[in-house]
């Protein structure tokens, strides 16, 4: 059996929405009530989930504006869930899982100094910030202790201008929902009032008066 899914009204006075991404691909064997499709209408992003279990159709591409009540995949019912040939007994897993732990057989023991290559607090906080590995940083502190200023100078130095070369430009169609809102901004730009009014008063008069007020005149 084919279901044909349309697309449902997400709400009053729309007529229509865009089919943002599709969650699934075209073949795929989908379950009921999964998030297959994000449709965008003029007001919101909302989920589309398959009404029944089957194989899906797709009858859309994303970025098709479509009508609500319009077709946009099928499903066929009665296909049967695939079976998956990777299931493998929980034995054979457990046994490779333990294969797989390796235990070392010597461990080396370096004897340095308790400050060697210990970075400080600062230190400490730029290199997690940076993932930079400790092991990369030489010490010049006490004791071979990693300071702040040794951090600082492990970081990467930074070509502003590469940067500027390798910037790309890429230009994406809007979503409904965000069209709709450059519009009512436009709008609000074009047809409100823009004004600012500055009043300016001699305020010397009542400094004086404050003055002589507070002197007990």
């Amino acid at each position: 059996m084919i279901l044909e899914m349309k697309v449902p009204s997400p709400g009053e006075s729309i007529s229509e929405v865009e089919i943002a991404e599709w969650l699934v691909k075209d073949g795929d064997y989908v379950k009921k009530d999964q998030t297959i499709a994000e449709v965008d209408s003029d007001k919101a992003t909302l989920d589309l989930p398959a009404e029944e279990s089957g194989i899906i159709t797709l009858k859309a591409n994303e970025g098709d504006a479509v009508e609500v009540g319009s077709v946009v995949c099928l499903i066929d019912t009665s296909a049967k869930a695939p079976i998956s040939e990777n299931i493998k007994p929980a034995e054979k897993v457990v046994e490779k899982v333990i294969e797989k732990i390796s235990v070392p057989k010597e461990i080396k023991v370096e004897e340095n100094s308790f400050a060697s290559g210990t970075p400080s607090p600062a230190a400490a906080k730029i290199l997690s910030e940076k993932k930079i590995p400790v092991s990369n940083v030489l010490g010049s502190g006490r004791g071979g202790r990693i300071t702040k200023e040794d951090a600082l100078k492990a970081l990467p130095k930074v070509d502003l201008n590469t940067i500027v070369k390798n910037r790309k430009i890429e230009s994406k169609k809007l979503s409904m929902l965000r069209r709709k809102v450059a519009q009512r901004l436009v709008a609000v730009k074009n047809h409100t009032a823009m004004l600012t009014t500055f009043n300016e008063v001699n305020m010397t008069p009542i400094f004086d008066l404050r003055k002589k007020i507070q002197r007990g005149i």
